[in-house]
């Protein structure tokens, strides 16, 4: 029975929640981000933090500075639509696979990740951070079939960037129906029309960047209601 590697599984752990406080916007845009502090924040040991850290390097979540060290890499209008842009260009393709890939299983997995989502938009009372998983859900399974690897592991990647955009604003566009362009881009994929799903897709992600767009605007930095896609 093979021993399980204690220095990647405290890695792995550090990584994840020091991913997941980039993201929701605890470790804030620009902050210094010290293997010292981290470790004795996390309470592991240094070489797991600095494993993390260039992990997180490689995703463009945390930038390095040479002898300075590791920092959030900063938010701005022009970096949201570059991630914007290249997330759309990135994910219609692999949706474009996945329709065309997907078998029975990927259907009812359609379904059922948008039957979770569309009952917590129903409800008026949702948490945010709940909305986010079912909605991450539904667009993953969404993604599913497709069967390039490459395209599969770059969408995660710029998804992740578009996440720490929206924990990051606080503004939501009041006129925005998210509830219907998800049941439209799950009725257009499960109809196999690659068309109308890829179109709705960048729509969807768009109208979310232009409502991030606005908030950045406003000064919003806190984690606030959902956005979209």
């Amino acid at each position: 029975m093979a021993v399980p590697d204690i220095s990647s599984t405290l890695a792995d752990r550090a990584y994840e929640r020091l991913k997941n406080e980039i993201i929701r916007g605890v470790q804030p845009p620009g902050t210094r981000l010290a293997v010292k502090q981290l470790s004795e924040a996390y309470d592991i040991g240094a070489s797991p933090i600095r494993e993390a850290l260039a992990r997180l390097v490689g995703e463009g979540l945390v930038l390095v500075f040479g002898q300075r060290g590791f920092r959030v890499p900063p938010i701005d209008r022009v970096d949201l639509w570059d991630v914007t842009n290249t997330r759309v260009l990135i994910e219609s393709e692999a949706l474009r696979q996945s329709i065309e890939s997907g078998d029975d299983a990927w259907e009812a997995g359609v379904v059922a990740t948008y039957h979770q989502l569309e009952k917590f938009e129903n409800n008026p009372g949702q948490d945010f951070a709940e909305w986010e998983q079912r909605n991450r859900n539904f667009h993953e399974v969404l993604v599913s079939a497709c069967p390039s690897r490459w395209l599969q592991r770059m969408r995660e990647i710029l998804h992740d960037q578009h996440r720490r955009y929206r924990f990051l604003s606080t503004h939501y566009a009041p006129s925005r129906d998210v509830a219907t362009e998800h049941r439209a881009l799950r009725d257009a994929s499960l109809a196999g029309d690659v068309r109308t799903a890829t179109d709705i897709l960048r729509v969807h992600i768009e109208r979310t960047a232009h409502t991030v767009e606005r908030a950045l605007e406003r000064g919003g930095e806190t984690p606030g209601e959902a956005a979209g896609g």
